[in-house]
């Protein structure tokens, strides 16, 4: 699966009722072995299989799981991308919730950082602006749906409690625009390395999600 077919087929919002069928046979052949994918814990709590990375362009199946072992962030699960996000979901639910940010010389509740990637690891940069926050506007996805953001919107994905969800997200990186997230006043520089699951973990996950898919 391509981002220049994929790209064509959800742009409209209009979802192909052939795409959960292909991704199926994707997540079968992982799980047997038969592909190179191999799945990496994102920090930001899902199981992330990276389907195509191309440029400025990617593709990635995204998990969400009780029965599958994630990492917490060490900021907050409220970011924004330096890319153009499409999204389906191929099963469970997803809230798409957007963030209300404002700038703050005194008073505020958080701090940008900036997330700088190379290869597995992540540089979490604190940045000089504070920020208040609060949620703001929500929608809930369904299996079958699309949802589109653009790049620099704070927000955050929130699965409801006890469901198992699964998207794929393309993304189309945007020059200029930096990864942010919004973490605690004091949290210092750090790094996260993105720890890639072997064999045996990357099989069960993809084998989860085909049965989920499949029932769906």
């Amino acid at each position: 699966m391509r981002y220049d077919d994929l790209y064509e087929e959800l742009a409209s919002g209009a979802a192909p009722r052939a795409l959960p069928g292909r991704v199926l046979r994707l997540l079968r052949d992982i799980a047997a072995g038969r592909s190179a994918i191999r799945a990496v814990r994102h920090p930001l709590g899902f199981l992330c299989l990276p389907v195509e990375r191309s440029g400025e362009h990617g593709v990635c199946v995204h998990i969400w799981s009780a029965d599958v072992p994630s990492v917490a962030t060490t900021t907050s699960g409220v970011h924004c991308h330096s890319w153009d996000l499409i999204s389906y979901v191929l099963f469970g639910q997803v809230r798409n919730e957007l963030a209300t940010v404002a700038d703050l010389a005194a008073g505020a509740s958080h701090r940008v950082f900036e997330v700088v990637s190379a290869g597995d690891v992540d540089s979490i940069r604190p940045t000089g602006r504070t920020v208040s926050y609060a949620p703001g506007a929500s929608s809930l996805y369904g299996a079958g749906e699309v949802y589109t953001l653009r790049a620099g919107v704070f927000h955050r994905s929130v699965i409801p409690e006890g469901t198992d969800t699964a998207t794929i997200a393309l993304g189309n990186g945007r020059p200029g625009m930096a990864d942010l997230s919004l973490g605690p006043l004091g949290t210092r520089p750090h790094r996260v390395v993105r720890r890639r699951c072997d064999d045996e973990e990357t099989a069960r996950a993809a084998r989860l999600a085909a049965e989920h898919l499949a029932r769906a």
